[in-house]
């Protein structure tokens, strides 16, 4: 199974030290994902969505460490069916690992190009992330409009350049 692990800069610096990912909340392509986006037979295309509800994970926790540079951080790490404890009651596509993860099970991180414009608009929408998850309209255009800024991929191994 694959799952995206949302961090920040300032997490991933632990990680890269400890080698491994702490355990916590991840999103994956869960059976009620797939049933909620019957449409799509694409896998690619549901973990395209999962990314986007890791990166917007990533922006809670932006939200609660005001020291983390405004970049979206992600996680993608390969685990055996099974491990990670599926979480639908919470929301479609959220699972647990109770567990660190070893860093050989990382396979990608995913981050933010570190630009004006797109550290300007993370910056607002981690401001905004709590008001939007309560049902804000305007904050939710303002998480919204993040998304508009893809993610770059990066090999587990470029991590120390990203910090």
């Amino acid at each position: 199974m694959r799952i995206y692990l949302p961090s920040t800069l300032i997490a991933a610096r632990s990680v890269w030290a400890d080698q491994q990912v702490p355990a916590g909340t991840g999103f994956a392509v869960t059976p009620a994902l797939r049933e909620w986006y019957a449409q799509s037979e694409s896998e690619e295309e549901l973990e395209y969505a999962v990314l986007h509800d890791a990166a917007r994970g990533s922006l809670r926790l932006l939200d609660t460490d005001p020291s983390a540079p405004r970049r979206r951080l992600v996680f993608v790490a390969e685990v055996p069916d099974g491990v990670a404890r599926v979480r639908d009651d919470l929301e479609r596509g959220v699972v647990e690992i109770d567990f660190a993860l070893p860093w050989s099970a990382v396979e990608a991180i995913h981050v933010d190009e570190d630009d004006a414009e797109v550290l300007a608009a993370v910056h607002e929408a981690a401001e905004s992330i709590v008001e939007a998850d309560l049902g804000g309209d305007d904050a939710a255009f303002t998480v919204d409009s993040v998304e508009g800024f893809e993610l770059l991929w990066f090999a587990p191994q470029e991590l120390p350049d990203l910090l």
